[in-house]
């Protein structure tokens, strides 16, 4: 005698997820697939429907069908020694990894060496990932504005020109990081500020070299001679704590006077300040010492380090938001920018 065979339940479906949640199957598909552009409300109501309904996206067939791997890459194109060395990186990363972690996205990480360049084009372009955040100090290059005419491509740092297409940013005012913390040091009472800035081929850090400038001559603090110009307490550096010792003692080593040291980094800040010291100088007596950069380097030293907070966490989450908009074929502002602040410390 045979036995009927027992009736399996119904397949779940997209439609009866959007039916259930009480929202567009348009809309639920977007909270499936991680798009940013869909309400808390309406995330709360399909995920809830999805529990229910014990929902399975068919997650192959429908990547095959768009063609997409649910990988993103964060490239890095620094030395490995240097990224590891600045807390910058890690706090990016960890900001766009939290985020990532709240879609079906996967994240990446390449760290691009010149000798990996070429490998890391051919990965991209592979079809490996949907898209691409590219992070470093220094400008966008033109290989990675080009690729980002055939994959979504969200980058860390404004383009040194203008380009003839619309490449997506998401970074911070650099020249009002500057000139806050510069006008910190005016506002407690310093006329004659120097300045130590990141490597000057980077456009992050001629902003900022920009921003010093502009709210000194703001103030009347600017360069009133041909002898005695504002270049003559300018040094470079490249936002290591030695290049910025090494800076502050091409500083002292000219030997016009300075009470205000506006640093452009607070991994360059550290060296500084160390320098400033072995030569008998107080901080803030002597001299006052403000930068940018929230981070071990302005919190471990002593005196701690009046900085401007660049929200670099804030910023990894926004670019990975920006990338899956991106994505998902939805408009994206070509600029976001993330706010700064502030943080008053013991050093100015």
């Amino acid at each position: 005698m045979s036995s009927s065979p027992s009736s399996a339940p119904p397949v779940a479906t997209l439609e009866g997820v959007a039916a259930l949640a009480g929202v567009s199957k348009s809309t639920a598909s977007r909270v499936i697939n991680g798009s940013p552009r869909v309400t808390e409300q309406a995330i709360t109501r399909v995920n809830a429907a999805i529990a229910q309904l014990h929902y399975v996206p068919n997650r192959a067939a429908r990547n095959l069908v768009r063609r997409r791997t649910q990988m993103i890459a964060m490239v890095i194109p620094e030395r490995t020694a240097a990224f590891f060395a600045d807390p910058y990186f890690a706090e990016v990363i960890q900001g766009a990894a939290m985020y990532a972690s709240t879609t079906d996205y996967t994240l990446t990480l390449l760290i691009e060496s010149e000798a990996d360049a070429e490998k890391t084009h051919r990965f991209l372009q592979s079809g490996s990932v949907d898209g691409a955040l590219l992070l470093s100090h220094h400008s966008s290059s033109a290989t990675y504005l080009e690729l980002s005419r055939s994959l979504p491509v969200v980058f860390g740092v404004r383009p040194v020109d203008d380009v003839d297409f619309e490449a997506h940013t998401v970074d911070v005012d650099n020249v009002a990081a500057a000139s806050i913390a510069t006008q910190h040091l005016i506002d407690r009472g310093r006329t004659r500020i120097a300045t130590i800035t990141g490597p000057l081929a980077a456009t992050a850090a001629r902003d900022r070299l920009a921003g010093w400038r502009s709210t000194l001559e703001g103030a009347g603090l600017g360069s009133d001679s041909a002898s005695e110009s504002a270049l003559e307490l300018v040094e470079e550096g490249d936002y290591t704590p030695a290049s910025g010792a090494a800076a502050a003692e091409r500083l002292l080593g000219r030997g016009v006077p300075f009470d205000g040291l506006f640093v452009a980094s607070a991994q360059m800040a550290s060296g500084a300040l160390s320098v400033l010291r072995e030569h008998g100088l107080s901080v803030p007596g002597d001299v006052a010492i403000s930068t940018i950069d929230n981070n071990s380097f302005s919190t471990d030293t002593k005196p701690q380090l009046t900085t401007v907070d660049l929200h670099t966490s804030e910023k990894g989450a926004e670019m990975v938001k920006a990338l899956l908009t991106l994505i998902a074929g939805e408009a994206v502002e070509r600029e976001t920018w993330i706010p700064i602040e502030l943080v008053e410390r013991d050093s100015a």
